[in-house]
């Protein structure tokens, strides 16, 4: 596996390799590591957001575009797009962290994607890292519906029942695993009628009933 990998997940093609190597190393594998780059791209990343919202909702008041902002560059989200890039089969990380399961910890994995964005714009300028930004988040801004997304999935899972005089949704946990600092949950979502039955995983019993509850939203059709 190597670096271009990366490189190619997120559409970018560095001119300079070594910013892509530095984003990809965590501290404890030694120096340069992406510290400073993901300092910079967490900037970058708000701003890009910030604008592609601005542009996106013209109506939405500032208190509801920042709650709308602050969600998708929260840690989980970050987390499960870096996921879907792999990036933590790429990461460079001390022996220490590998033992102890760095590659998949999900504050690690958010770091390096927002330092992948920092790495972007130094190669290339904030236009290139911006493309990036989008391009990366474009699914999850087209699924944005204005009044509901300041709410998390199991609220509007519960209106949606409740206004159809339907049963509340269950949650019950299936299944648990992982070291203790490093757990991951399933979780089920059940409901009675419509018959629905969802799974939701994640490093936290909370995030995984999210998870399972925005799966029921979709096999709902809302």
């Amino acid at each position: 596996m190597t670096a271009q990998t990366i490189a190619q997940g997120i559409g970018h093609h560095f001119s300079d390799p070594a910013l892509l190597r530095t984003a990809l190393t965590h501290r404890s594998f030694g120096t340069p590591n992406n510290e400073r780059l993901e300092f910079l791209g967490d900037g970058i990343l708000d701003c890009v957001i910030a604008a592609a919202l601005y542009h996106r909702f013209p109506d939405l008041p500032e208190g509801d575009l920042s709650r709308l902002r602050a969600n998708l560059v929260r840690q989980e989200t970050l987390h499960a797009l870096a996921l879907q890039l792999d990036i933590g089969n790429h990461l460079h990380l001390g022996e220490g962290e590998l033992k102890s399961g760095g590659a998949s910890r999900p504050s690690m994995l958010a770091d390096a994607l927002e330092a992948l964005f920092g790495a972007v714009y130094l190669d290339a300028g904030f236009d290139a890292a911006s493309e990036v930004i989008i391009r990366l988040y474009a699914s999850l801004l087209d699924s944005l519906k204005p009044g509901q997304f300041q709410k998390d999935a199991k609220t509007r899972l519960q209106e949606f029942l409740q206004g159809r005089k339907k049963a509340l949704p269950r949650y019950r946990l299936l299944e648990t695993s992982g070291a203790a600092h490093l757990q991951s949950f399933v979780v089920a979502c059940e409901i009675d009628q419509p018959a629905v039955r969802t799974t939701g995983t994640g490093n936290s019993r909370r995030i995984a009933e999210q998870n399972a509850a925005e799966q029921a939203l979709k096999a709902l059709n809302t």
